[in-house]
């Protein structure tokens, strides 16, 4: 391989580089504070399984608008399914929809898990207006098919 070509950069091009990119990062900045709607009704979903537990907050057409788990909050092992677990998931996913402006929430619980009635306290704790809780855990209709008769 050849040698390197090293450019040296003078100071008045530096400011101007520097100039640039301030300015396209307070354009971009902008853009994004008008994009963000004010969401007053939403939806949460509460996903308690025996071993982990999921809340996600969307608006009512189901865009995602935040959520949280307890394995992403740093708890392992059998302690992310307790009830503490389940309330912090809800104050973290709170935390990041605390902007918008959402006050009022149907919840969505699926799921056998230790954390649901946390979850929906803390959810309660944090202001929110509960308009309606559904339970979606899937039940099976007729079961599975029981096995043969054992031959000796």
């Amino acid at each position: 391989m050849g040698k390197k070509k090293i450019t040296k950069q003078t100071d008045e091009e530096a400011l101007k580089e520097t100039e640039e990119l301030e300015k396209t990062q307070l354009k971009s900045a902008r853009s994004s504070v008008s994009k963000t709607k004010r969401i007053e009704r939403g939806c949460a979903y509460i996903r308690s399984s025996y071993n982990n537990i999921v809340i996600t907050l969307t608006d009512q057409e189901g865009n995602v608008l935040a959520w949280s788990s307890s394995g992403s909050l740093g708890f392992k092992g059998p302690k992310k399914s307790t009830p503490f677990a389940a309330s912090k998931v809800a104050e973290a996913a709170v935390e990041k929809v605390s902007r918008i402006g959402l006050r009022q929430i149907d919840i969505f619980i699926k799921g056998i898990g230790s954390g649901r009635e946390s979850a929906i306290r803390a959810l309660v704790a944090r202001g929110f207006e509960v308009l309606s809780i559904k339970d979606i855990t899937p039940i099976p209709h007729n079961g599975f098919r029981p096995p043969k008769p054992r031959r000796v």
